[in-house]
């Protein structure tokens, strides 16, 4: 068990839909997008909340602990303790582990776990350089002390920050990353544009048969997400051109098989046996048996592959094969970062070398993976997608028969990972 202690569950949430920037939700901020889920999460809930995990990836300077900004702003009991976590892609799938050891034993039995993105809102920032010599002058005291503090002006420092989608260390983007990936694994074109279509058909089909409706709330008038393709086809798919690898005549990422910018926020319960009570007794429910979180060398082991060391690690400590495994919801953050995964996965000499295990888990079951659709045509909020991911995982995993096992997995920026075992 997580905790070493009590059974620990997770209950789907809610959240909004996902958008693109600078679309419907443009006005509002990772505080003002937050409310109306936590809001809507607190509504489902007979008796207290015993804490409250939030983060975003993209800091609004403004915020110093967004959760609590957030549960502040939302009206929600002051005595609610609340706190703000980021692991990149994995922030709400890390504070669902966060939550998990601090519930149980007497502590804690009901904790809510969220995350936001508003990339529309990025906040533009000054120089370091520049920050500090605005500050030095504002708190001079006197007419001496700001002509000395403008005698130390530099013109070098007169700078924007401006949030980048990149690695500090390494100054490329993730996609940048993802092409180098995908010219070691020899992923196709054609493939990774077989897999985008596969995920907006997918999540086209959900949205049809209604399997959101109950995952999303109406927020600003919208209902729905807005980036699965009914229209889009491996022909149309096949005339973008790539957009992280222009010059070497190799390049095979586009816009059409890489998640889009997105505004989001979305939520997740997580309980002991005590915290279930509190919560509408229908609510999809799966059990949280184990974790694993994994880091790779960005240099040298691809940005995007610690899943593949931490799914090996955390099957084999529980003896399991691929094929015992119901559900697979793999992020998506680019069609070729899964497909490098898959391949990684079912190379024996790889895992043996990377997660220190033998590879003796069977063939991979391609066709139970992202069944409702992934991030490429769901959208990636980044500090949401964990909580949007885990609750689709729960609600599938929820209709299908008593023991149905599934693993959750999640790529970050900085070569970092996280994978969930859940059972009904």
């Amino acid at each position: 068990m997580p905790n070493g202690g009590e059974t620990i569950w997770l209950v789907s949430g809610v959240r909004t839909p996902f958008v693109n920037v600078d679309g419907p939700f443009a006005k509002r901020d990772a505080l003002t997008l937050s409310v109306p889920v936590v809001q809507a999460m607190a509504q489902q809930v007979n008796g207290r909340i015993d804490f409250g995990v939030w983060g975003s990836v993209v800091v609004n300077l403004a915020y110093a602990n967004l959760a609590r900004e957030i549960w502040l702003e939302a009206k929600l009991d002051p005595h609610v303790p609340t706190f703000t976590t980021i692991m990149q892609c994995s922030t709400s799938m890390v504070g669902v582990f966060e939550a998990a050891g601090m519930l149980g034993a007497g502590r804690a039995s009901l904790a809510m776990v969220g995350g936001v993105e508003s990339m529309t809102r990025a906040q533009i920032g000054l120089s370091e350089g520049l920050s500090v010599w605005l500050r030095r002058l504002v708190q001079a005291r006197s007419a001496g002390d700001r002509l000395h503090v403008l005698g130390e002006f530099h013109p070098r420092d007169v700078r924007l920050h401006v949030p980048k989608v990149e690695n500090r260390v390494t100054h490329r983007s993730m996609g940048e990353h993802t092409e180098d990936m995908a010219k070691d694994w020899k992923i196709g074109r054609q493939e990774q544009d077989e897999l985008a279509l596969e995920g907006h058909q997918r999540a086209v089909a959900a949205q049809d048969r209604g399997f959101f409706e109950d995952l999303i709330i109406a927020v600003d008038g919208v209902d729905k997400d807005h980036f699965p393709r009914r229209d889009t086809s491996l022909e149309k798919l096949a005339r973008l051109k790539p957009v992280f690898d222009r010059t070497s005549g190799r390049g095979t990422l586009t816009a059409g098989n890489s998640s889009p910018l997105t505004d989001g926020a979305a939520a997740i319960w997580v309980a002991t046996e005590a915290g279930l009570s509190r919560l509408p007794a229908q609510a999809p429910r799966a059990r949280l048996v184990d974790f694993e979180l994994a880091a790779v060398d960005i240099f040298h082991e691809g940005l995007l592959m610690a899943p593949v060391t931490a799914i090996p690690r955390l099957l084999a400590r529980h003896g399991l094969k691929y094929g015992d495994i119901a559900l697979w919801e793999i992020h998506e953050a680019f069609s070729a970062q899964v497909l490098c995964h898959l391949k990684g996965l079912t190379d024996k000499d790889f895992v043996r070398a990377k997660a220190g295990v033998e590879n003796t888990f069977g063939d991979f079951p391609r066709e139970r993976m992202n069944p409702n659709g992934g991030s490429v045509a769901l959208g990636h909020p980044f500090a949401a997608t964990g909580a949007r991911i885990l609750s689709q995982a729960v609600k599938e995993l929820a209709a299908m028969p008593q023991g149905s096992r599934a693993i959750v997995s999640i790529c970050s920026d900085g070569g970092l990972g996280t994978v969930a075992l859940l059972e009904r």
